[in-house]
């Protein structure tokens, strides 16, 4: 792969930083056009450079084509013009490439892509790779590699990941699962040498003249059909792709292996009515961000006061839940009342 361009920035946002180069100065001006919604002036902006070979105006001409603004939405021009800034290795523009290709069932040609993106630890291919182990439907399936990049995805915040690792500890045996979680610590450590490695570790936090508004939809849920019970361990059946990235493994309750604890917060929580059942609101690698989501949640979602906080712990990970409740239907009514106030929300049996 190529020396990585210069261009890594956050999911979300775009990254504004003045550079002194005349190609890149014409990018950030559309850049700053974009920001203002002026999308025509900013494509006029980034033609020219994108036509030399400029690989952040190229990944912005992709971003531009995949939403359609200022120019009709068209995904071949999205991906050619992906394509060109990956091959010069900017890493956004293979992240973005990689997902185009598997949403448009090229999977073979994007595996190298979504490879190369998880191993410097970009969630959605590490989401898209996991579903992939967990079926055997692109890649030959391993459940312990599957395990371990949906609790790598999960871990940094992608909320259909943290769904799919409760519906593998359905069909996952424990220890396996604790397998998968010591090769995911392997991996985080092993994404922070290649990033280090491609971007030298000297590239600012944010990036020059790069837009990061077309990020791809995450799937939606869907109903797999019954998995047949062989001995001597269940195995699923294969789970439809339901939406326009990736292959989507539904939730399904389960007993956690490992006993939870209650969250130490800063004031005193009720006790609520005993049950097995119990919302998740979230998995951190990080136990304080799990502590930090509860008193935050407790303040601004005012159905979770009253409620018993638990840390649920699996290796790396911890999983903050709340309750109990008696029964599923209880549960699910407080996911409702969370997800109202924009949070995110599972129900489980503990």
């Amino acid at each position: 792969m190529k020396k990585a361009h210069h261009s890594i920035a956050p999911l979300l946002g775009m990254a504004l930083i003045l550079v002194s180069a005349p190609a890149l100065a014409d990018v950030k001006a559309g850049v700053d056009a974009w920001g203002r919604g002026d999308f025509q002036t900013a494509i006029n902006e980034w033609r020219g450079p994108a036509d030399k070979g400029d690989a952040d105006a190229q990944f912005n001409l992709g971003q531009a084509y995949k939403l359609g603004r200022g120019v009709p939405q068209d995904l071949g021009q999205a991906e050619k013009w992906y394509k060109k800034a990956a091959d010069q290795g900017h890493l956004q523009a293979n992240d973005n490439y990689g997902l185009v290709l598997f949403q448009a069932n090229r999977r073979s040609e994007a595996l190298p892509y979504l490879q190369a993106s998880s191993e410097r630890g970009e969630p959605r291919a590490q989401y898209v790779l996991g579903t992939g182990y967990f079926n055997g439907d692109f890649v030959e399936k391993d459940w312990i590699k599957a395990y371990a990049l949906m609790t790598r995805a999960s871990a940094q915040q992608l909320p259909q990941a943290t769904t799919n690792l409760a519906q593998m500890d359905r069909f996952i045996p424990i220890e396996d699962r604790r397998r998968a979680i010591e090769l995911a610590g392997q991996m985080e450590q092993d994404e922070k040498r290649v990033r280090t490695a491609q971007i030298g570790g000297l590239r600012p936090a944010q990036s020059t003249g790069v837009v990061q508004t077309a990020q791809l939809p995450p799937s939606g849920p869907a109903t797999p059909d019954p998995a047949p019970t062989p001995d001597p361990a269940p195995t699923p059946a294969p789970v439809p792709t339901p939406g326009p990235i990736a292959p989507g493994v539904t939730y399904a309750a389960t007993p956690k292996p490992v006993p939870a604890a209650p969250v130490a917060t800063k004031a005193p929580v009720s006790a609520a009515a005993s049950g097995d059942w119990r919302v998740q609101l979230g998995a951190f690698s990080d136990e304080d961000n799990a502590k930090n989501l509860w008193n935050s949640l407790e303040k601004s979602v005012s159905a979770l006061a009253g409620l018993q906080p638990y840390l649920v712990k699996a290796g790396g990970i911890t999983r903050l839940q709340a309750g109990p409740f008696a029964t599923q239907a209880q549960a699910e009514a407080m996911c409702s009342s969370v997800k109202a106030a924009g949070k995110d929300c599972i129900s489980k049996r503990r």
